[in-house]
């Protein structure tokens, strides 16, 4: 399995990355008898559909999921809708959305449409479950604490996993989706030793002590806001955890 770190940026695109969104791929059947390459993103934020065209053709994505409707984790299906319906190639056929049970009034309000069709003759959203099959890829879902419905994501192919905090508090709902995981994508948008609301997001700190707890392989901090600085986020997670660990960046390769 391949990870491409499509953007990071925390809560809106940044100097040096657009906002979250994160590329999977890994060979599969094709249902010919023989393979193919198969690939999900796991949200599509503001100034990720751009970025996307550097790594691969988003036409050949085969499924999105969506950890909630928050517009650096959403907005850019906005653009991909537009691809897929107006291509010069035409009209593309509908692809599997899974999200919050609000994804289609979301996405269908962010672009002005009436709600009835909306986005629905593109996309056939489908609201998250416990696990989803796809190709090659299995992805397992947990709810998660945010002021909106917000779901982290597993997702398990080759015998490897990835888990993705999506925005969230540190929960224990996380910390069992996380178990065991190869690579966890946690998400480090607070710093210690501020006022931060609860049930929001999570610290560098509670990044390395939710990966201790989960017993992961590799710690990945993400979504870091522009307006701080990732190394403070980097400093307060290895105060927790002493594994492997890193900063995520725009276009980052993992194989796992």
């Amino acid at each position: 399995m391949k990870l491409t770190v499509v953007g990071c940026s925390g809560s809106y695109p940044g100097p040096d990355s657009c906002a979250s969104s994160y590329l999977f791929e890994a060979e599969g059947p094709d249902g010919a008898g023989g393979t193919r390459t198969w690939r999900i993103l796991v949200d599509l934020g503001n100034g990720a559909l751009g970025q996307l065209h550097q790594y691969v053709d988003p036409l050949t994505i085969d499924a999105v999921f969506l950890s909630h409707l928050h517009a650096d984790h959403c907005l850019d299906l906005c653009g991909y809708y537009v691809m897929r319906k107006y291509h010069p190639t035409g009209a593309q056929p509908r692809i599997p959305v899974w999200g919050p049970s609000d994804t289609p009034g979301r996405m269908a309000r962010a672009y002005d449409l009436p709600l009835d069709p909306g986005m629905t003759e593109e996309f056939d959203f489908r609201p998250h479950e416990p696990v989803v099959e796809v190709g090659p890829f299995r992805v397992e879902s947990a709810t998660v604490v945010h002021p909106v419905d917000a779901f982290a994501l597993r997702v398990t192919a080759d015998g490897r996993s990835v888990a993705y905090s999506g925005d969230t508090g540190p929960c224990e709902p996380l910390e069992r989706l996380a178990a065991g995981a190869d690579l966890f994508l946690c998400e480090a948008s607070f710093r210690d030793g501020e006022d931060n609301p609860p049930d929001l997001h999570m610290t560098g700190s509670e990044c390395g002590t939710a990966a201790g707890r989960a017993g992961v392989g590799r710690l990945v901090l993400t979504h870091v806001p522009p307006w701080h600085d990732p190394e403070d986020a980097l400093a307060e997670a290895r105060t927790t955890w002493d594994g492997p660990l890193e900063l995520a960046v725009a276009g980052a390769v993992y194989r796992l």
